[in-house]
């Protein structure tokens, strides 16, 4: 496993993460969870990704994960956290409020049953709530120790660069992290949210770098959804319907001919590929079985040739 800085931080994460979006605390068994953290561990990921909203109920993905890293010494992982999406049905018990931010920080530390968070994320934008309460809120976290390093994910552009000019202008400290979705098939953050970023310092750990699978290739032109596929799960396949198109479909079979002239899978060359951004700090997978992981982790220190990198851009232009 490689490691990077996360942006201008002085933190290293490995090159793969792993996360709990739609899998730990859900459809994923819990042994299978436990089993899928463990083996990302021995292959060197040091990186844990989750959120209060992940898993059936609020903090079930957390717990899972607390269970699955339990064994291990609190400095050799990296976990994080995340704050904004609703909890419950209370006026307060959603956005990014002072209220809010403190109240999940401290229900995720417990759920985790950690006494600080490596990483934690403003989940989205709050468009209801001053940007000053909100990062003020989240240096407190800071100054308190509970947080060591904050981040932003899926904020407009815009919204970023105001925020890294107040934080500028407060003396607060400064966002580390970025969580946007990045994919071969989803290029949006290379116009104006990376280079923003790269400015300010900040590390972009990249979620569905897979398109939530469309990029393994299990996915068929004209072919029925594969049995326990996520695209098959309910909950998940309204995520997916904008990606199982076919277009998309064909570019996936012209993409595994290049990752096969690599001698590479396909979803370790769409990880490769995300990584060749130096921009891009980790990019988080998803596994509901450990050899998914082990697959996955192969991806890190994969260069991909000058010439296949033309060619990919080919096929996605």
């Amino acid at each position: 496993m490689k490691y990077r800085r996360l942006g201008k931080s002085g933190l290293k994460v490995s090159e793969i993460a792993l996360g709990s979006w739609l899998t730990y605390g859900t459809v994923t068994e819990r042994e299978q969870s436990i089993a899928c953290v463990k083996q990302a561990y021995d292959l060197g990921v040091n990186h844990f990704d989750c959120a209060n909203v992940y898993g059936a109920t609020p903090h079930a993905a957390e717990e899972v994960l607390a269970e699955a890293l339990a064994g291990y010494p609190r400095d050799s992982y990296i976990v994080t956290s995340k704050v904004f999406w609703p909890v419950g049905p209370g006026v307060n018990d959603r956005g990014l409020s002072r209220k809010h931010i403190m109240a999940e920080a401290e229900k995720s530390l417990r759920a985790l049953r950690v006494d600080y968070l490596d990483i934690y994320y403003c989940h989205r934008y709050d468009p209801e709530t001053d940007l000053e309460e909100t990062l003020r809120a989240m240096d407190d976290l800071v100054t308190q120790g509970k947080v060591l390093y904050t981040g932003l994910s899926e904020w407009p552009a815009n919204r970023i660069a105001a925020g890294v000019q107040l934080q500028k202008e407060l003396g607060l400290h400064k966002f580390a992290a970025s969580q946007p979705v990045y994919n071969m098939l989803n290029r949006y953050i290379e116009a104006a949210v990376i280079p923003i970023c790269d400015e300010a310092g900040i590390g972009q750990v990249v979620f569905s770098p897979l398109a939530q699978g469309v990029l393994t290739g299990k996915y068929r032109k004209g072919q029925p959804l594969p049995a326990g596929s996520r695209a098959s799960t309910p909950q998940v396949n309204r995520f997916m319907q904008s990606l199982l198109t076919d277009e998309n479909l064909e570019r996936v079979e012209r993409l595994e001919a290049v990752a096969k002239r690599l001698e590479l899978t396909l979803s370790q060359l769409a990880l490769a590929w995300v990584l060749r951004l130096p921009s891009v700090s980790s990019a988080l997978i998803g596994a509901s079985r450990p050899e998914q992981v082990v697959e996955n982790c192969k991806a890190s220190g994969v260069v991909i040739p000058e010439d296949a990198l033309q060619e990919i851009e080919a096929i996605l232009a």
